[in-house]
């Protein structure tokens, strides 16, 4: 094919793919307007941050989902497989790693939120703790890690669309484009909004990831067996059996994908908004089977186009999967229909893990800074009135570092993580261990993120093939229990502990 016809043939494929987006970024907005008709959103601070605590089994499954699979994953998963080859089979266990921490402390956290009525993630440190300076380091760590994940979906909205367009609609334009729908629906529905285009979109990816694969093995024009041949021969080392050096690196990224995803504020949210503590657990039972259906299907895809698409150099292979889209849809109408379709709701699934972020990230500091700290006296309406206004400011800030990305999405995912991470044993060692202090987890914490940052600064974010956040959780860790049994909490706070850790949970000590 000339390069007039592939020139000519994207042209063609940007224009319908304009319009599907188009149709849903109208979708969006009106399931937002909606969402948001008679329910106080402006009013009620639970309301519009947890759809007033009743989300159903198929509506949390699905935005579970969806923050646990989104521009990350397709759009950026399947460039680190084609990158890295065989050895970026760890993004399979990542997701189930994640999984078997929520089960851990889920549960238990959803029944003190539910009894105390918690609205973030750091209502329940600051009830635990009793501590301002514990709560004002969790917000500060956990709003760090909330804007590096925003971030990351508005770079992967723009590499998304832009390579689904053929280049139609610039990146740049891309991003500030969905971030307009993207705020407009938010306000109008609030997470109930969130929520439900979530569902949705959950389901069309699934189908989506899988219609990618079978039209990615179509333009191989062989099996499994004849590619990873042909791999073998051209480029061997995507191959190999991973050295000890790499295998130590996917048990560090285990660690901290595991324990840090299940910190991500909005998906703590997400807990706190289940209708019912059997719900969670059906929804979180049934998300073990998501890793192999949805980033072992991916990292498929990314094998598949090391032989499709030899020689990409990074930044080209950035967009890998907005180039195999259209070659995908250039097989027949059926391939070209679907896969323009399905493409489009995976840029809706980008957007709707973006505006998670964002909501949560409002949530905090609307609930936590304003009304807590700044001031208490603040009704539930200026609450969500400063949360709101907070988004735009935000997003103006990461639009402006967006336009000229830090690195690839993995990067960016990789620092997100390393600071995320740290307040992991304040709540896993906090649920479990009523001796913990807040003297400990304070300084825990600290260290925990001074290691981390530190690593990362002097560029040297691995040291024998261990990641600064790894590091970081170990000294963090350590701390938290050399410190709680050298320094016990005080007799004032003991009993706060034992009465928050008992409401709804049977007695735990350690």
């Amino acid at each position: 094919m000339d390069d007039e016809t592939m020139d000519t043939q994207l042209a063609f494929a940007g224009a319908d793919a304009i319009i599907i987006l188009c149709l849903y970024a109208a979708a969006m907005i009106t399931v937002g307007w909606m969402c948001g008709r008679g329910k106080g959103l402006g009013k009620s601070v639970s309301e519009y941050y947890l759809a007033g605590r009743n989300l159903g089994f198929i509506t949390l499954f699905f935005t579970l989902y969806a923050t646990q699979y989104s521009g990350n994953t397709v759009v950026g998963y399947a460039p680190q497989a084609f990158r890295e080859g065989f050895s970026w089979l760890q993004s399979i266990p990542f997701f189930t790693v994640i999984i078997g921490v929520y089960l851990l402390f889920a549960p238990r956290l959803y029944a003190v939120g539910r009894s105390r009525g918690f609205v973030t993630p750091t209502d329940w440190i600051s009830q635990r703790f009793q501590s301002r300076a514990v709560t004002a380091l969790a917000i500060v760590l956990m709003l760090w890690g909330l804007a590096n994940y925003l971030l990351e979906q508005l770079v992967a909205i723009g590499h998304a669309v832009s390579g689904l367009t053929g280049g139609a609609i610039p990146y740049g334009w891309a991003v500030i484009a969905f971030i307009v729908v993207m705020l407009v629906y938010e306000w109008l529905g609030g997470m109930r909004a969130v929520a439900i285009t979530d569902a949705m979109q959950g389901i069309i990816l699934m189908v989506g990831i899988v219609i990618m694969l079978i039209g990615a093995l179509a333009l191989t024009g062989g099996g499994i067996g004849d590619l990873t041949a042909s791999i073998a021969e051209s480029q061997p080392e995507k191959i190999g059996v991973p050295d000890t050096l790499t295998s130590i690196n996917w048990l560090s990224m285990l660690v901290i994908v595991g324990f840090g995803a299940a910190m991500y504020p909005h998906a703590i949210q997400r807990i706190y908004s289940s209708r019912s503590e059997r719900i969670l657990k059906r929804s979180l039972a049934r998300m073990t089977w998501m890793p192999f259906i949805t980033s072992g299907l991916v990292f498929v895809v990314g094998i598949i186009c090391i032989d499709l698409y030899p020689g990409l150099d990074v930044s080209a292979s950035e967009q890998l999967v907005g180039l195999l889209a259209n070659d995908v849809a250039s097989l027949n109408p059926f391939f070209y229909w679907t896969m323009v379709i399905l493409f489009g709701a995976v840029v809706g699934a980008i957007v709707s893990t973006a505006d998670s972020v964002l909501l949560s990230f409002s949530s905090m500091v609307s609930h936590d800074i304003y009304g807590k700290l700044v001031r208490p006296s603040a009704s539930d309406g200026q609450k969500v009135l400063v949360g709101k206004v907070t988004g735009i400011v935000l997003i103006a800030l990461l639009l402006w570092i967006a336009w000229n990305p830090p690195g690839t999405l993995y990067q960016i995912f990789v620092l997100k993580f390393e600071i995320l991470v740290q307040v992991a044993p304040a709540f896993v060692l906090g649920l479990y261990w009523r001796r913990l202090s807040a003297s400990a987890v304070f300084f825990g914490m600290l260290a925990g993120a001074a290691v981390a940052a530190a690593m990362t600064l002097s560029g040297n974010s691995t040291f024998l093939g261990v990641h600064g956040g790894t590091y970081g959780l170990l000294l963090n860790f350590v701390v938290c229990v050399v410190g709680s049994w050298l320094v016990p909490p005080s007799a004032a706070r003991q009993r706060a502990t034992d009465e928050l850790t008992g409401s709804g949970l049977p007695a735990v000590r350690v």
